[in-house]
């Protein structure tokens, strides 16, 4: 990792920040630091959105096609860098080196859609007099403030920050302090192609972030990260009344029906609870099998999970990284415990791992209830809690039975199933035989506590925006 001097962006202009205190990164595969990042004061949140706000008007003047030019030159930027960025994700939070190329890759495909559909963003026209015109507009909200978390980021602020500059808004953005690396070269790599003061960074901790969240001079927040730092969020946003956009923690379920082929739906299982070690925000935190293939089912899982190659991210041939880091490995390890505690069985895996590093095995837990942590709350680690039901309503009435509402999928091979699902599961996405997925331009919008607004797809555009009603009548004589 090549060293890094300069951290804060604040009006095109790059610096170390005027805070004294410091953090260090640690690589989550060996324990080795991996740099120190300074911690962004409150002159350093007040400089980055004092930045954003004078740029604003003229940022939003700019003829949206120009913008999505800059947007497109942007996108060529980081697919320029995805190598440099994707060796950053891997070292700083462990996801492997295939899997972090795609996701850059991914980030790269966000910016492209919305610098397409930037341009052909509108509102309507109405039907008035003959003598008036009546139409709606939409306009930037002005500065917004995008706080990405770590576990995918750069595919999460491409898509937030380039949905609010596509619009005409400009950004303040304050990456995890997990991944700072990532975030401060992703800046660099977009801001070098956009006007100064429309991209501006802050590097920091929960503080830094809650002085950004709480900041007056903003208009929109959004962040992805955990439900209690979106609680927080909300709260400090609410004396500026800045529009809050939240993707929140989930812990969604799996439901595996009966007539599927076991084999098949372990996989899919698999890959729903073990991709990036669990850490996605729609990774599957729950597993409601039917009892005709649970047997069946339960033998093919855990034999996927033990025969899962553990290692560092930038080995090739790893498929199951290690946790971002040992708090969060143990915050993981805490709710398998518990869960064992309480009567479920360890059919693999369930144990921290000798040596350095963040590691945890592919875990495969049976006989779970709803009323352990591990089912009820996110676990956001490679561990698949499996609940035997004895009907598919049985399996549909407990996965609706959660506070969390980010997604689902639903493996059966019966239609009647499949309507009853979709229509019936009190999530903002469900997913039809398949965990992973789902057309390009695609919305996200979780519901309960796991979130509120649109995340990506067209719709995120009028998130970031807000209508203007005109009435034009013509002048009396």
């Amino acid at each position: 990792m090549r060293p890094r001097d300069r951290w804060m962006l604040a009006d095109g202009r790059w610096g170390q920040g005027a805070g004294e205190r410091m953090f260090t990164v640690i690589d989550p595969a060996d324990g080795q630091p991996l740099g120190v990042v300074p911690v962004g004061s409150g002159a350093d949140v007040d400089a980055a959105v004092a930045a954003a706000r004078r740029a604003a008007p003229g940022w939003a003047a700019v003829p949206a096609a120009e913008r999505g030019a800059a947007l497109h030159a942007a996108a060529r930027a980081v697919e320029d860098g995805a190598a440099e960025l994707a060796a950053l994700v891997t070292a700083e939070m462990g996801r492997p080196a295939g899997d972090a190329l795609a996701s850059v890759e991914a980030g790269v495909g966000t910016l492209r859609q919305y610098a397409e559909l930037g341009p052909l963003h509108c509102g309507r026209s109405l039907q008035g007099g003959w003598d008036a015109a009546d139409f709606m507009v939409r306009e930037p909200r002005g500065a917004v403030a995008v706080i990405t978390p770590w576990n995918d980021p750069v595919a999460i602020a491409c898509g937030l920050i380039g949905a609010a500059v596509a619009t005409g808004n400009t950004v303040v953005h304050k990456p995890s302090e997990r991944t700072p690396h990532t975030g401060a070269l992703l800046a660099e790599l977009l801001a070098a192609r956009l006007p100064g003061g429309v991209l501006n960074l802050v590097t920091g901790d929960a503080e830094t972030g809650a002085a950004l969240a709480g900041h007056p001079g903003l208009d929109v927040v959004a962040h992805v990260g955990s439900t209690a730092t979106g609680r927080r969020i909300t709260g400090l946003a609410a004396g500026s009344g800045a529009r809050v956009l939240l993707e929140n923690g989930g812990s969604d379920p799996l439901l595996v029906d009966a007539g599927v082929d076991p084999a098949w739906a372990a996989e899919q299982a698999a890959v729903g609870c073990f991709a990036n070690s669990g850490q996605i925000c729609t990774s599957v935190e729950r597993v409601y099998v039917h009892e005709d293939v649970a047997p069946a089912f339960l033998d093919a899982l855990t034999e996927r999970a033990r025969a899962l190659r553990t290692g560092p991210g930038a080995d090739p041939s790893t498929e199951l990284g290690p946790l971002v880091d040992e708090r969060h490995r143990a915050r993981v390890h805490e709710q398998v415990e518990k869960a064992v505690a309480e009567g479920a069985r360890v059919r693999t895996g369930g144990h921290v791992p000798d040596g350095p590093g963040c590691f945890y095995p592919a875990t495969v837990l049976s006989d779970c209830t709803d009323a352990m942590v591990v089912m009820a709350e996110e676990t956001f680690g490679p561990v698949a809690p499996v609940r035997v039901v004895g009907s598919f309503e049985e399996g549909l009435e407990a996965a609706n039975r959660s506070r969390y509402g980010l997604a689902a999928t639903v493996l059966t091979r019966d239609l009647a199933h499949a309507q009853t699902a979709w229509r019936t599961l009190r999530t903002g996405t469900v997913k039809v035989n398949a965990v992973f997925g789902g057309a390009p331009g695609g919305a996200a919008t979780p519901r309960g506590a796991s979130g509120r607004g649109f995340g990506y797809g067209p719709e995120l555009l009028d998130e970031m925006t807000e209508v203007k009603v005109v009435h034009l009548q013509s002048a009396v004589p």
